[in-house]
Order: structure tokens, then sequence, then C-alpha cells
């Protein structure tokens, strides 16, 4: 008899999808996949049929399909089946959720899908009606966290529109957590001279703590400092403010250069690494003018107020971890990030005519 051979599919694929498609594409039982997984029969056929129940959604449809065609094409009943190993999958997965996650989380935001489009963009309701566009998201992406059941859509069309579901703000909140995590091992063991000063003290307990930040850390330091008035009444930032930064991020969502600033972050944010960027050292990847007008925009604030706008606008970093990473003093960096946004939005009226919005 031919020997199982074990068949990898994506680590991010919930495990009732991945028995779905074991059923349905390779014909395998339900007492035979209930015998493989130790449990009941009865579990496995509630996990099938919720599934099937959900493909009316085009985006979990889409995932499903995509799957199939992807990694159960040369599937047979002798092939058992796990999660990928590959190395870094599974966190690319989580960082693009959390990016997502966290705009959807802002008051009036929801993701928009077009039937045929390779991208999806997560549009928030500003009032008056008027839209911001926040973030720009690949289609396997949202499909992904359809099929997670982290977004919803009452009315799918044409043009589907997605909010956060519950589930979805629970896994923001433990992606957060992770991305916490990650951070202060980084800043402990890579930063840890520079850190000390700025630490929070041990005592208390970690709600205690919790309790202390002074914005939620799942939206973007811009919408909560907007909802913020000075001694006048007035917002601390107007919606002109805004605009110019969630264009700064617009443009750095288009260029899609995330993950290569990351990797050279120190050679960014210095004089010399903002002179010598070019789009062509990243193979083209995105929006050559996204990348040209993000590079314009940040040279022209120069440093420190390039460093907090790239900060905070573009990486949605919180301003208390801004303020220690670059030896500020607590509540100084909404000042400063102020100034920024005050500068870069005279940059971009000087720029019109020049430098138009895509859309």
């Amino acid at each position: 008899m031919e020997k199982n051979m074990a068949f990898t599919i994506p680590a991010w694929v919930p495990e009732g999808a991945q028995r779905y498609l074991a059923h349905t594409e390779t014909g395998r039982s339900i007492r035979d996949i209930a015998r493989s997984a130790g449990c009941h029969a009865s579990t496995i056929l509630r996990q099938i049929r919720r599934i099937e129940m959900r493909r009316d959604d085009p985006l979990v449809d889409a995932a499903l399909q995509s799957l199939a065609e992807t990694h159960f094409a040369i599937a047979d009943q002798r092939q058992d089946f796990s999660t990928s190993p590959e190395e870094g999958q599974e966190e690319q997965f989580d960082r693009e959720a959390l990016r997502v996650l966290r705009r959807l989380c802002e008051t009036g935001s929801v993701l928009a899908v077009a039937e045929d489009m390779d991208k999806a963009v997560v549009v928030r309701d500003t009032g008056d009606a008027g839209a911001t566009r926040t973030a720009v998201v690949e289609c396997k992406t949202a499909q992904a966290l359809a099929l997670q059941d982290w977004i919803t859509c009452d009315n799918p069309g044409r043009v589907s529109r997605y909010r956060i579901s519950t589930s979805g703000r629970t896994a923001l909140s433990r992606l957060l957590a992770e991305a916490e995590n990650k951070a202060r091992m980084r800043n402990e063991f890579g930063m840890a001279d520079a850190q000390t000063p700025f630490q929070p003290q041990a005592s208390g307990s970690s709600s205690e703590r919790a309790r202390r930040v002074r914005y939620s850390a799942a939206e973007s330091p811009l919408v909560a400092l907007a909802r913020r008035r000075d001694r006048d009444g007035k917002p601390f930032l107007d919606e002109t403010l805004v605009g110019a930064g969630e264009r700064l991020r617009e443009d750095f969502e288009l260029a899609q250069i995330g993950p290569q600033v990351a990797q050279n972050w120190d050679r960014f944010l210095t004089a010399g690494g903002r002179g010598s960027f070019d789009s062509e050292t990243h193979g083209g990847r995105g929006s050559s003018d996204a990348r040209d007008r993000v590079a314009r925009a940040l040279s022209d604030l120069g440093p420190g107020l390039s460093d907090v706008a790239l900060r905070c606008c573009c990486y949605l970093e919180g301003l208390e971890l801004a303020e220690k990473r670059m030896g500020w003093s607590a509540r100084s960096g909404k000042i400063v990030l102020r100034i920024a946004l005050q500068r870069l939005k005279r940059h971009y009226e000087d720029q019109v005519g020049r430098d138009r919005m895509i859309g």
C-alpha cells in the first residue's frame, strides 16, 4: 500500500476551513477526518456546515476557491493535511492583519471590495459626506481576514463593504500584544542603553499599566488627537492636518515600501538616507511616483519632524513609544507632531498641480 503523504496548507487557514476543503475537495469522509482529528464526527459535520453557509460571502468563497486550486488540486484520500511550515509566512500574515484591523477600528471605517479588482481599500467617513482612503489591501489578504471571520459584510454586492467583527477586535488585541512583546524584546536586547531612562516602572499590574495609555493603541494617533481639545475648546488637530497625515500614509501604502524601509530604518531617518532614497533600489515594487512623493515630503520636513511623521502617520506608532525612542520628554510628542503636520500641510499645498492625489 502506498504511504500517506502530507499536504501542507497556509498556517493562517482556520481549522474548520481545512477540514471543509479536505471533505469537499478530496472526498474524504467525515468519519475519516474525525478519526484523524481525534474528535467526534458531529463536530466535523458542524464545522463543514458552518463554512458552507458562509460561501455567500464573496471574499470567503474566493478564499476557499483559491485554496482549493492552489493546495488541493493534486490531493487525494491518501493524503493527510498540515499547516505550512514555511518560516515567516504566518508572521507576514499577522503583520498585514494588524495593519488592516487597526485601520478598521477607526470610527466610520469600512473595507471596500469591488468585483474583479486585485486590491481593496479601507475608507474612513470624515463627515459632511466626505471620506478618506486610509489603506490599500491586497485582495488575498482581505480574503484571509474574511475566512478568519475577522471582517463581515451585511450586504454583498458589486462593491461589498466589510466592517471589523467582534472576533476581529479580539484578534487585534492579541496581535497588538504580540507586537508589543516583540518591540519590548528588541528594545531590551537591541536598544537597552538608550531606552533605560524611559522604561515604565515594573510596579503595578498589567491592567493598571494599560490604563495609563492616553489613547487606544488600536487606532491611528492622528484620529485620537483629532478628538482632543486645546485650551480654547478647539480640536487639537483640525481636519486639514489629519488629511495631510493621511495623505502621507496613503502614498506610503501605495508605494508598498513598508518592509524595505523597516529593514533600513536608520538610513531612511537620516539626512543622507533621505537624500539618496531611490525608488529603483526597491525592484520597482509599488508605485515609484508614490515613493518619490513620500521621499520629497519627508525631505521637506527635515530631521526630527520627518521622524515623528514617519513613525506616527505611516507606521501608526504610538506617541508614547515615539517619545521614548527619540529621547523626548513625556507629552512633547503631540506638539512636535502637530508642527510636523502643519509643515506637511504646507508642503502639499505647494505641490498642488504637480503631485495630485490618485483617484
